[in-house]
């Protein structure tokens, strides 16, 4: 049996992917986020085979929950959902480490054979994005501007964009208001961006927001 997570902000899309799921017996869903952190805690309490991540999720994005899993040399294999065509995120994601980026408006096997491929230690990449993304790959990755900020100014960014205020930013981060403004101002800085639009057009393009 493959266990797997499934994570998916949106709940409706989470019941179509636990009913396609479930109809396959070899795969067993031991744990459920409809968040990025909900889905990091969970994949660290319960250890599956795979993580079935949306790539925009609030909290913190599919592909930050990616990123702290490989800096933490974690086991579970994780496939990516996403919306977002852009060979160049597909390409970012699979560099990362993800085994598989999937588009969600391909077909519902697409996304089965993900799973399957990469609980056998191999890849898979929507065929409409694969070969535009082997020649990312082939040429290499530019740096994404994520890169250049620490998980706390990523953190920071996620929640900005999904229009949080300062106040209930550090609620939710367990930081005074200021410390926020702080960290925004700084990743504002280095992402050189000079307004919350821009960050929002930005968080759009590297798929951390739909």
């Amino acid at each position: 049996m493959i266990s797997l997570l499934l994570a998916d902000d949106h709940a409706v899309m989470r019941e179509g992917l636990r009913l396609l799921l479930a109809s396959q017996s070899d795969f067993k869903i031991i744990s459920e986020a409809g968040t990025g952190t909900d889905a990091l805690n969970a994949i660290i309490a319960f250890k599956p085979d795979i993580a079935l991540l949306d790539v925009s999720m609030p909290g913190i994005s599919g592909m930050d929950v990616l990123r702290t899993l490989m800096e933490q040399k974690r086991t579970t294999k994780v496939v990516l959902l996403s919306m977002h065509d852009n060979p160049q995120l597909a390409a970012e994601a699979m560099a990362l480490g993800a085994s598989a980026y999937v588009l969600k408006g391909g077909s519902a096997s697409d996304i089965v054979h993900a799973i399957r491929q990469a609980a056998r230690g191999q890849t898979f990449v929507s065929p409409s994005l694969a070969e535009a993304v082997q020649l990312q790959l082939e040429r290499g990755i530019e740096q994404s501007p994520l890169a250049l900020l620490s998980s706390r100014e990523r953190q920071v960014l996620q929640l900005v964009v999904e229009g949080k205020s300062s106040s209930e930013i550090g609620t939710l981060l367990h930081l005074s208001p200021k410390t926020v403004d702080t960290y925004r101002s700084r990743l504002m800085q280095k992402l050189d961006v000079g307004d919350v639009p821009g960050l929002v057009r930005l968080a759009v393009r590297l798929g951390i927001l739909s």
